[in-house]
């Protein structure tokens, strides 16, 4: 018989506990505590940015190239985020990965150090984007608070689908707490309850909610729904098939009986418990 997992609270509170009375080895702490500052950091200011970026349509941003040299600029940060966020998953990517910390630690904090390089693209994406000055539409009155309202609950969607696929992965935190704790990081099973029990890809489709539900339309904010979206539809096939190598017949059952990325009128059979 297979001893259930614990639910998502229970094994981020037990990953924490570890970290909070970490074995001795002032150096290994620090290290820890070094790489855990810099993603947490760098991980909120991105989250920052993209949430007051994309509420203004970006049409307000730090990027200041003069046209026509912005277009080629802005194009350069919109693909890179995508492009290196793939690569990084492969094996060469985290050999990659592996070079970014210190050897002895490096397998530990994969994790964390991808967290900080994700976080670090998505915050030169927003924060250094360049705007057009172009506004097509900005919503006023009841339309404004709808569109607010609609914005809101795609972040709220996209925070609850990353904690039902694992906080500690999403975040970064895996990495550095195992560290502290002088543990082998242990990843959650294949993700089937909450949000993944409507859809296979729920962190994909809400941060594509967010894309389509901001309240200012800008040719800026069209070209990165655009790019963005085509990603959250078109990368979860390569981890699918990362799934499909390592969960076998349990993600094949799984991926038979939930949809990809739009809920299922009629549900085929019960889901995981």
């Amino acid at each position: 018989m297979i001893e259930p997992e614990p639910n998502p609270i229970m094994r981020l509170l037990r990953l924490i506990s570890g970290a909070l009375r970490p074995p001795r080895g002032l150096r290994r702490i620090a290290v820890a505590l070094a790489f855990g500052a810099v993603c947490h950091a760098i991980f909120g200011l991105a989250v920052v940015a993209m949430i007051a970026a994309m509420f203004f349509g970006m049409s307000e941003s730090l990027g200041t190239v003069p046209a026509p040299l912005s277009y080629l600029v802005n194009a350069l940060l919109l693909i890179q985020f995508p492009l290196a966020h793939s690569i990084l998953l492969t094996t060469r990517g985290g050999k990659w990965l592996l070079r970014l910390a210190p050897r002895e630690h490096a397998s530990t904090l994969m994790t964390t150090t991808y967290a900080i390089v994700a976080s670090s693209q998505l915050l030169l994406l927003f924060a250094l984007w360049t705007p057009s000055g172009v506004v097509w539409w900005r919503a006023e009155g009841g339309v404004f608070w709808l569109m607010c309202s609609l914005y809101t609950s795609a972040w709220l969607l996209l925070i609850k689908a990353s904690y039902d696929a694992g906080a500690e992965v999403q975040s970064g935190a895996l990495g550095w707490m195992s560290l502290m704790a002088k543990i082998k990081p242990v990843f959650p099973d294949m993700p089937t309850g909450g949000m993944f029990r409507v859809i296979r890809q729920p962190i994909y489709v809400a941060f594509a909610l967010t894309l389509w539900t901001v309240p200012v339309w800008t040719p800026d904010q069209l070209a990165v729904a655009i790019v963005l979206t085509a990603y959250c539809l078109g990368a979860p096939i390569l981890k699918e098939r990362r799934f499909t190598a390592r969960y076998g017949d349990r993600f094949a059952a799984y991926k038979a009986r939930v949809p990809y990325a739009m809920p299922a009128l009629h549900r085929r059979s019960s889901d995981d418990a």
